[in-house]
């Protein structure tokens, strides 16, 4: 998410823990500091900017967030009977 957030361009760490849901920002913290050891970013000016590394997973995680897109539906579904077999198992062994 991060990567994805940065291809339009270079953001300041407020603006990408606001575009990115849910995450900590700690976990935020850990994770630029990685990308930027791994040379998939750089940080000037209190933004982060992706390099030309960085930039080759565009297409790549586009094709992952295309497909994500495309199949949350059998995700969910999934999903569902599976919490409903394990609540099942979990209530037949409270009734023995």
């Amino acid at each position: 998410m991060i990567v994805i957030s940065l291809v339009a361009g270079p953001l300041r760490f407020g603006e990408l823990h606001t575009r990115i849901e849910g995450i900590s920002k700690k976990v935020l913290t850990d994770t630029l500091r990685s990308l930027e050891r791994d040379g998939m970013l750089i940080r000037a000016d209190g933004r982060y900017e992706l390099t030309e590394l960085g930039r080759t997973l565009e297409e790549p995680l586009k094709a992952l967030q295309i497909w994500a897109e495309s199949h949350i539906e059998d995700v969910l579904d999934n999903r569902d009977r599976y919490d409903s077999a394990a609540d099942e198992i979990v209530l037949v062994a409270h009734l023995l």
